[in-house]
């Protein structure tokens, strides 16, 4: 039997880790030991130390419950404060002395990052998503080896350890896995009980993620493929690296049939295929869906959770997991609950002590289910809820047909995800539109690829056809600009890649309106003008303007005027020679240091629009009207005076929060 230890870096992400959730299925039908971390791993070592202080604190005095005192104790091996070890009140023990000890040799192995004693881990896997978080993904990996007895058993796989492979074995000295865990026998070639398993065709083990306290925001769903691979090769995608060979069709329903048995009914389907539509036997797959449950007007009724969760924890499957689940689902429905059904509840919790999480144990909760169970399915959630299905990667516009489409129609899909990633797809991508609507498909979403081959002026007009359609059409189209960023070299560790037809600014400007709209581009002219612009020539216009000025639209626009003033500026530069100069400054979008980007006094005053610094502005604060007239002496002054010792603007000027608006 031996100790693993699956890791996914601190990095935020939608979707959980399913190339995980299957190596725990494998690992666990071997009969190993199983422990799932998502975040820093500092403060995975520091929970563990935790644990182990706890551990001999009990040894040493167990007429205390210890683990009411977890974060003091925590506390106090990360920063040895001597506030936090009088909190703890360890002199009302006659072993205060062995407590002590104990303690401070704990703190001193943080502190010292002395390992060498610390519990070890016979097998690490550290999952890699995009090749941009490089620098988290290899600070997590250079800390697993801290925690492993050979380092030789810790194996890195997924989008950036494929991609990059070399690059990372050169950084880590560890070699990762390339593509897919496909074939059989790839993680234990010498154990003949591994020798027929096939890690990719595995059930995922969904109970690894009530584990950590990290929630993803897909929420109930089976997440799935279809299919593997795609039959192009487009440049700018990494699937044709990663699953190389396109599979039109996986057997899914007897995985489903195993999920529903451990986990329960889930409400949505995920499906993460790369081409679903270029399959030949999409037919047979559409029909799959149906009978998975997923047919047009679905409706789905939540499980008893409770019931499972106390059965999967009275059978073992992974009792730490469960133990977090349950206390959370009972903790839910007392909110919920109101007067003596509340009072009646909160008791029996009590009595348990299942009030926190710390003191909440496998038996005290299989002990309470009995008395909480009638409570429980009387007043849980009994609602039904639509089921929608989700080819979350994308449809090929281009192999869209008519007989597809209505095919489509039949199942529950919402939203429909269309690519449109470059402007010479316009026709297809209409077509396949325009044949969604026919068949009644209204809520779609695109994926609008940016900073590749195309240009500023494309992006825009690509978004504005979804105007056009969604008016025409009667639709709701959902557009997701997506940064370009390279796939391979020192380029692709990062999200700093600027395209050819593309510079800083340009890009700053882009961002800055995602960031209001949340990555979203909503449906409706109004929207759409207000953010990007009524034209190209608006459009155009705002990719220039202040940071500022974009994020808080409303503000700097109608409150302060200075929008206005900005465009007349604008406007009557660009009219004159000056126009070069100040263009190539505003697209490097450095204005650091505005008196040494430039001796023209006239830029120097136009330049002063760029020294408000958008990160520096936020929504609450009592010192709005003395900033503004900081800012109105800095934007209402005249636009001609000779600025070689005029107002030297500091940031720090405007570090204090303010009370503005976004648009």
């Amino acid at each position: 039997m031996r100790n693993i230890l699956l890791i996914e870096p601190k990095y935020r992400n939608k979707y959980p880790p399913i190339g995980l959730m299957k190596i725990a299925t494998y690992h666990k039908m071997l009969g190993d030991n199983v422990k799932f971390f998502k975040g820093d791993l500092k403060d995975f070592v520091l929970d563990q130390m935790t644990e182990e202080c706890i551990t001999k604190f009990i040894n040493i005095d167990n007429s205390r419950e210890w683990h009411l005192s977890f974060l003091l104790i925590r506390q106090y091996i990360r920063t040895r404060k001597s506030t936090v070890l009088e909190e703890l009140n360890l002199s009302t023990s006659k072993f205060e002395t062995l407590l002590y000890k104990s303690l401070y040799s704990f703190a001193d192995i943080y502190r010292k990052k002395d390992y060498r004693n610390f519990p070890k881990w016979d097998r690490i896997y550290v999952t890699t998503l995009f090749t941009f978080y490089w620098k988290i993904t290899i600070e997590a990996i250079h800390y697993a080896k801290h925690l492993v007895e050979d380092k030789s058993q810790i194996m890195l796989g997924g989008v950036l350890a494929s991609l990059l492979h070399q690059e990372v074995e050169d950084e880590t000295g560890i070699k990762p896995h390339n593509g897919l865990l496909d074939k059989p026998g790839l993680l234990d070639p010498d154990l003949p009980a591994a020798k027929n398993l096939i890690v990719d065709n595995l059930p995922l083990d969904y109970s690894i993620l009530d584990e950590i306290s990290y929630e993803y925001p897909t929420g109930s769903a089976y997440f799935t493929f279809m299919t593997k691979g795609c039959t192009r090769k487009c440049a700018f995608c990494s699937v044709p690296i990663l699953e190389p060979t396109y599979k039109p069709k996986i057997d899914t329903i007897d995985k489903f049939a195993e999920i529903n048995e451990i986990y329960g009914e889930q409400q949505h389907l995920l499906l993460m295929d790369n081409n679903v539509l270029a399959s030949p036997k999409f037919p047979e797959i559409v029909q799959e869906i149906k009978d998975m449950g997923f047919y047009k007007g679905a409706t789905y009724v939540e499980p008893n959770q409770l019931d499972i969760s106390i059965r999967n924890l009275s059978k073992g499957l992974n009792d730490s997991a469960y133990v977090n689940r349950i206390h959370r689902l009972l903790h839910k429905l007392l909110k919920k609950l109101r007067g003596q059904n509340k009072q009646t509840f909160y008791d029996i919790l009590e009595s348990h002590k299942l009030i926190r999480l710390e003191t909440s144990t496998k038996e005290s909760l299989l002990l309470a289910y009995e008395e909480l169970k009638d409570i429980y399915e009387k007043y849980r959630n009994k609602t039904p809820k639509q089921r929608y299905v989700d080819f979350n990667q994308g449809t090929d516009a281009r192999y869209v047909t008519d007989e597809l489409m209505k095919l489509m129609s039949e199942i529950p899909i919402r939203p429909l995800r269309i690519a449109f990633d470059y402007w010479g797809m316009r026709k297809q991508y209409e077509s396949a539109v325009r044949l969604a609507a026919k068949y009644g498909i209204k809520e779609l979403s695109n994926y609008i690829l940016y900073n590749f081959k195309d240009s500023p002026e494309e992006l825009f007009y690509r978004l504005e056809i979804n105007v056009h359609l969604s008016e025409e059409l009667n639709l709701h189209i959902y557009s997701f600009p997506m940064k370009y960023i390279p796939l391979f070299g020192e380029e692709a560790k990062d999200r700093q890649y600027i395209g050819k037809k593309w510079n800083k600014k340009f890009i700053r400007s882009i961002q800055c309106i995602l960031n209001v709209t949340k990555g979203i581009v909503a449906p409706g002219r109004n929207f759409f003008e207000r953010a990007f612009g009524q034209n190209i020539e608006e459009f155009q216009e705002l990719l220039y303007m202040p940071e500022a000025y974009i994020v808080y639209r409303s503000v700097f626009e109608k409150e302060m005027g200075y929008t206005g003033i900005w465009k007349e500026e604008y406007r009557a530069i660009r009219e004159t020679e000056l126009w070069d100069e100040t263009k190539q400054i505003l697209e490097n979008s450095d204005f650091s240091n505005i008196q040494e980007i430039t001796t023209n006094p006239i830029i120097k005053e136009f330049l002063r629009h760029y020294s408000i610094n958008r990160s520096t502005l936020k929504n609450e604060d009592p010192n709005y009207k003395k900033l503004k007239n900081e800012y109105d002496k800095l934007i209402k002054s005249d636009q001609f005076i000779n600025l070689t010792l005029t107002y030297d603007f500091e940031s720090e000027e405007i570090s204090k929060k303010t009370n503005l608006k976004v648009y």
